[in-house]
């Protein structure tokens, strides 16, 4: 009788089958989530709509850090899902290689922005 490698008995092994990235992006989705609406409460219950007011709710260092950890999930998410699209598009090692680089230095420097733009406030 022939080896059966699907249902239950099927030999999983090593590469987890992407349930890693697949809570990664779970993971980085419910940290976006939960600051929308930390950032939709504070924004609904302001008195100053200007944009002293604006400035004044990105000047407490623990919303800074906020900003700052809900971006670095949106990166990391974003990163998640452009790699799956170069792993399934693009065929040639050599130019998925590349675009990984370019992918990685993008999201790198818009990281490196955002620090810059949240601790300049």
């Amino acid at each position: 009788m022939a080896q059966n490698n699907i249902g239950s008995k099927r030999l999983v092994v090593g590469a987890h089958y992407g349930l890693r990235d697949w809570i990664a992006q779970r993971m980085t989705a419910v940290i976006m989530a939960a600051y929308t609406v930390i950032l939709l409460v504070w924004f609904f219950t302001a008195k100053d709509f200007s944009y002293e007011g604006w400035a004044g709710i990105f000047a407490h260092q623990w919303m800074k850090l906020a900003t700052f950890v809900t971006l670095l999930a949106l990166f990391y998410h974003a990163w998640v899902g452009i790699r799956d699209i170069w792993m399934d598009y693009v065929k040639p090692v050599g130019v998925r290689l590349a675009l990984y680089a370019l992918t990685i230095v993008w999201l790198l420097a818009c990281a490196g922005y955002a620090a810059q733009i949240l601790w300049r406030v």
